[in-house]
């Protein structure tokens, strides 16, 4: 894994030492990167289920403003913080190393005040089958706490999974093999 584009071009992000996470390839990672390019710069971004931060570090090295990474797992947080102080990023930068349907239930005031103009929502593919609902939750909660006006959720699944994430509605889907990506937005 590695960075695409930005300032930290072409440098290498440290791999997950476990098996909880799925890293996205670099080919499907710069597909989904230029159809949001026109909305990183600047940004505020929440990578949720960050594991070891590939989307979120991704956006910061393209002028995001702010990341806030939201991974429970404690091997990738690790990972992911060893990730930030290697590239050096710090101002605007937030972990979160907590379970992402109890962060997403409640806003603090640090997110409130900077709602997300990008969402990457990428859980285990497995939480999709078994507990769709927490996943429903997960969405409300976005699209009521954390969503900006004109922000995006890009969602990360199996292409045999189909969720309907109300309130949030789809307006783009991409196909890459066994993995989908939907981009949702508010109604």
């Amino acid at each position: 894994m590695r960075i695409i584009a930005g300032t930290h071009r072409g440098r290498t992000i440290l791999p997950p030492v476990a098996e909880t996470t799925r890293p996205i390839t670099d080919r499907v990672k710069q597909s989904l990167f230029d159809i949001v390019f026109d909305r990183i710069d600047g940004a505020m971004v929440y990578d949720l289920f960050a594991g070891t931060g590939s989307m979120g570090l991704e956006s910061a090295s393209r002028g995001a403003r702010g990341v806030v990474f939201v991974e429970s797992d404690p091997s990738a947080v690790e990972v992911l913080r060893r990730n930030l102080k290697n590239f050096g990023f710090t101002t605007g930068i937030r972990v979160v190393a907590k379970d992402v349907f109890a962060w997403v239930g409640g806003a603090t005031a640090v997110e409130a005040a900077n709602r997300a103009d990008l969402v990457f929502l990428d859980p285990p593919y497995r939480m999709i089958g078994e507990n769709p609902a927490t996943l429903l939750a997960c969405a409300a909660g976005l699209a009521q706490r954390h969503l900006a006006p004109d922000g995006i959720v890009v969602f990360r699944h199996q292409r045999a999974d189909s969720l309907a994430l109300a309130p949030l509605v789809v307006y783009d889907e991409r196909h890459y093999g066994a993995m989908t990506l939907t981009f949702l937005k508010k109604p």
